[in-house]
């Protein structure tokens, strides 16, 4: 297997990247995305470390940056097979860790040879030169040199090589249980690491403990007193194909905009309409709350008990500032309901009661208790006792698996749809600070309106000026699957042939009609990150 980068949590602290002596972002338009994060990477610049970007556009990091690695869509990995490469082929890696920590080693070797820089360097549109520094200095910096990425790497048909791509590099060069180092995917969404954390996975259950691993289910079995399934479940890609086949009749979406999130909206859409039952469970009528045959108005983060986990791992305490508002609920109250309305009440009746019945069957989270938790900032999993500081950094004298990190050939895949002459552009989306997602709720905040009032689609100068199409223009943006109506941004943070929007302004433009079926063939993740697209000037007799 290969090295388990933090089980998708940072495998370091984010105050440990003020310390580190280089950061490699992959794929992290970070400012934007997690702005307090971005603040540690400043700091560790003022502190003298060097930053080198991947990302095909000009973000605003890049401004700090040493090297901005500009590369293709969808060609990562090329490019850090190619780095591996130099670091092999200059004798730049840590023997002594690989030979200690590692397996696979030769054959990954072998693998890589013909990713010379030269080579790469045609596939990813990174010159040759920018590799070799770049694998320089990542080798030179190491063991304190930290790997962070998020969607820019994942969001991709195959975003899961992408990530073993640069677990390959952590392990090559001893990044791996070392402070200030480290891979580290900074996760998307508040609490998004602790919905995992808590089993909402298809094949976990609470605590990362595979479902058909020895002695996992009988254990949840004879606490919770029900039968599990002996097999994983499937993820949410594979119910909405089941949806329209008339396999998944009943659906229960709890904090998420469905219609507007998925990709490819119109199939989403009509998956839920083939449903026989809906029910949404949010703080806001939403487009899919809408759908649902049934509402269930849940209580925001301020008026809730319980705890969150963030990206480093660390569970934090969260405390109701205020009573719910009208009929609506936290979370915890309207599912302990419903276990009393289908017949099997719960002995547990607090959050509390809840977080300690899933330490008790999660050995990563036993030694955290509520009591510690109300006396401090909170405490990063794994931690297996009460004595236990918890743990700063992952993977320190071995992998968290107990097994070797293994190093895993893994070569190019294209992205599924890539531009051609009907649909010359490639569209790539992301997220912008001030709108939030879907804008579910930055949407409804004040003053927002006036920062990003509505959505654009950049485009490059060399494009813009080819289309003859000028700034503030509006124009359709169309993919094989649906199109939108949109207001040009002309700038150089795109290249050319690229355009990029965000998804949050779906009463006006739906980004998502446009983005393609294709999804990660280990994860279901969907291909956020590139669809082919054509864009066309609105007619004068359009309105």
């Amino acid at each position: 297997m290969a090295v388990m980068v933090g089980k998708g949590a940072m495998t370091n602290s984010i105050e440990e990247l003020s310390g580190t002596n280089m950061l490699l972002v992959a794929g992290s338009n970070t400012t934007e995305s997690h702005p307090v994060i971005s603040l540690r990477m400043k700091r560790a610049i003022k502190n003298g470390a060097k930053l080198i970007i991947v990302d095909p556009r000009k973000i605003e990091l890049t401004k700090w940056a040493d090297k901005h690695l500009q590369i293709k869509i969808g060609t990562d990995i090329p490019l850090f097979n190619a780095i591996a490469n130099v670091i092999i082929s200059e004798k730049l890696f840590d023997k002594e860790y690989i030979n200690q920590r590692t397996e696979g080693f030769e054959e990954f070797s072998n693998h890589i040879k013909r990713y010379t820089p030269e080579y790469s360097s045609k596939i990813c549109g990174v010159s040759a030169d920018d590799i070799v520094y770049t694998a320089r200095e990542y080798a030179k910096a190491s063991p304190k040199a930290a790997i962070c990425y998020t969607l820019g790497i994942t969001e991709h048909s195959c975003g899961s090589h992408n990530v073993q791509s640069l677990a390959n590099l952590g392990m090559l060069c001893g990044n791996f249980g070392k402070p200030n180092a480290g891979v580290n995917p900074l996760r998307g969404q508040n609490n998004v690491q602790g919905a995992s954390d808590s089993g909402a996975l298809p094949t976990d259950l609470p605590g990362y403990q595979k479902i058909e691993r020895p002695g996992v289910r009988e254990k949840f079995e004879n606490s919770w007193g029900v039968k599990l399934p002996k097999r994983r479940g499937i993820t949410k890609i594979t119910a909405m194909d089941q949806m329209l086949m008339g396999k998944v009749k009943g659906v229960y979406i709890m904090g998420e905009n469905t219609v507007v999130s998925d990709p490819n909206v119109n199939h989403a859409k009509k998956a839920l309409e083939s449903a026989e039952f809906i029910v949404v469970q949010d703080i806001f009528m939403t487009d899919t709350a809408k759908m649902a045959d049934v509402v269930l108005p849940a209580a925001s983060f301020a008026e809730s008990e319980g705890t969150f986990a963030n990206s480093e791992r660390r569970i934090q305490r969260v405390r109701a500032a205020t009573k719910p508002i009208g009929e609506s609920k936290p979370d915890t109250e309207i599912l302990l309901d419903l276990f009393k309305l289908m017949g099997h009440p719960q002995k547990i009746n607090s959050p509390s009661e809840i977080w300690d019945e899933m330490r008790n069957l999660a050995p990563i989270f036993k030694g955290i208790s509520y009591e510690r938790l109300e006396k401090g900032m909170g405490i990063q999993w794994p931690c297996p006792d009460e004595n236990h500081p918890g743990t700063q950094f992952l993977h320190q004298d071995k992998m968290e698996s107990s097994l070797a990190g293994y190093f895993s050939g893994v070569d190019h895949i294209p992205p599924a749809e890539e531009a051609d002459e009907e649909f010359p552009f490639t569209l790539t989306t992301g997220r912008r600070r001030s709108t939030y997602h879907t804008g579910t709720q930055t949407s409804k905040a004040t003053g927002f309106e006036l920062l990003v009032p509505k959505e654009k689609v950049e485009i490059n100068e060399e494009d813009a000026r080819n289309l003859k199409i000028i700034e503030g223009e509006k124009v359709i943006v169309e993919s094989r699957r649906g199109k939108v109506e949109v207001t040009v941004d002309i700038t150089n943070k795109s290249p050319v042939g690229t355009l990029f929007m965000t998804f949050a302004f779906p009463e006006s433009t739906r980004t998502n009609a446009l983005t393609s079926d294709a999804y990660d063939f280990i994860t279901e993740t969907p291909e956020f990150k590139a669809c082919a697209v054509r864009i066309k000037k609105l007619d004068i007799n359009h309105f």
